[in-house]
């Protein structure tokens, strides 16, 4: 495993200011990633969408978001956070402002392409800001963090956007998370700094060189591992918040919209809680950290299990348990940067970041899609039955099976090349 921290030394004060802007960036991201789930029911009157067409916007943001992240990867070894965290808040602007405007199902799928392109700069570049900046003990930590922190965009689109929607309306409330977006990227430029002084990024690696690194970097077997971890981890998370929780929690088990949002709410405080914790434990036990990505899966099966088995509406208690649960998945998935961070040296940290950051995104767009396609097959016009989302919902089983099956698979194949360098006894 590599060392890959500049600030040896320890964690200078100046960069808990930079990280806090980091991850304000990250959290008004999050908001506008989330924002057109909360948006979901009043999407299907404003474009006259069914289902499939909206699960189709949000698999055609992640989708860009997912292809982007080895661009994004590579132009973030080459011109550092800074630029691509403020560039990010911009573009996600302009697509949550067409987003406003929009009255068609074209124009609001081009706004979601931009808020995916913008929303793909965002998070590992704030990891980058992390892993210039703290000392290396402190790093998983503060990984979990900036994870859980960010998820409080969530509360932002359930909360007070809800709140725009229901009131002043559609255009107000993209206007006003786009004005936000705005403030970010102005913020982001005058406060932020790519590396501590005296102590330069690693030197990007020249053109020819790219394709090589991100070779290497693939070729590891940790990197695919933390890759795996991500897409097992995060992708029912990812399906519940981004897409189909709060309309599964309102049409599916027949709760209020203000207990769905106070569910989609627990389901950030429950990352805020566990977070912390399951940062320490990768901090703790490094070669421990694929057994907690194990456990996690488990948990989050378990409770979908019991969910779906109970006939709707399910007792309050079930759903919180699902919540909880589900939300696990976050704090899991940031497991996979820190096998990223490890297994790989400065010069390609984010590369081996964005191909990390594929897995999970690549996952909830199918998840998201097959979700949608169900629905369509089985609810009688654009209302969707609790009978269709208990089916629906099944679609999650291969997708956890094939991610268990790579995250065992790549976790042979990195132990067996920590044995041969070394890092592992015989």
């Amino acid at each position: 495993m590599h060392n890959d921290q500049t600030v040896a030394a320890g964690t200078p004060r100046i960069a808990w200011v930079l990280w806090g802007v980091g991850v304000l960036a990250y959290v008004v991201a999050v908001l506008h990633r989330t924002s057109f789930g909360v948006a979901g029911l009043d999407a299907v009157h404003r474009f006259d969408a069914t289902a499939g067409m909206l699960a189709t916007f949000t698999v055609l943001q992640l989708l860009v978001y997912a292809g982007l992240q080895i661009p994004v990867g590579l132009l973030l070894d080459r011109l550092g956070p800074r630029r691509m965290i403020a560039g990010g808040a911009l573009v996600m602007a302009a697509g949550q402002g067409l987003l406003a405007a929009a009255h068609d199902v074209g124009t609001a799928a081009a706004a979601r392409v931009l808020v995916g392109a913008g929303d793909a700069m965002t998070f590992i570049s704030v990891l980058s800001v992390v892993t210039l900046w703290f000392a290396p003990r402190q790093i998983p930590v503060v990984t979990q963090l900036t994870g859980l922190l960010g998820q409080l965009g969530q509360v932002l689109s359930a909360v007070p956007l809800v709140a725009l929607l229901h009131g002043p309306g559609w255009s107000a409330a993209f206007g006003s998370a786009a004005a936000l977006g705005v403030l970010v990227a102005v913020l982001a430029a005058a406060v932020l700094r790519d590396a501590p002084p005296g102590a330069a990024r690693a030197a990007s690696a020249p053109l020819r060189e790219v394709g090589r690194n991100l070779a290497d970097a693939w070729r590891h077997p940790g990197t695919r591992l933390g890759l795996w971890t991500h897409f097992v981890t995060q992708f029912s998370s990812n399906t519940f918040a981004l897409m189909w929780g709060y309309p599964y929690l309102v049409s599916g088990q027949g709760v209020s919209p203000a207990a769905a949002s106070t569910l989609l709410t627990l389901f950030v405080l429950a990352n805020v809680v566990s977070g912390p914790f399951v940062g320490r434990l990768v901090a703790r036990y490094p070669l421990r950290r694929s057994w907690l990505v194990l456990g996690i899966v488990g948990l989050n099966v378990a409770a979908w299990t019991a969910a779906l088995a109970w006939p709707p509406p399910a007792p309050a208690w079930v759903l919180v348990l699902l919540v909880v649960c589900v939300a696990l998945g976050g704090p899991g998935a940031m497991i996979g940067f820190d096998f990223a961070r490890t297994f790989n040296p400065p010069g390609r940290q984010g590369t081996a970041t964005g191909i990390v950051n594929v897995g999970g995104f690549v996952a909830a767009l199918i998840t998201i899609l097959l979700v949608g396609l169900v629905l369509d097959a089985l609810s009688p016009g654009r209302d969707f039955t609790p009978e269709a989302f208990r089916a629906a919902w099944t679609v999650q089983i291969p997708i956890w099976a094939a991610g268990v099956a790579g995250v065992l698979r790549t976790r042979t194949l990195a132990r067996r090349r920590m044995r041969a360098e070394g890092l592992l006894p015989a």
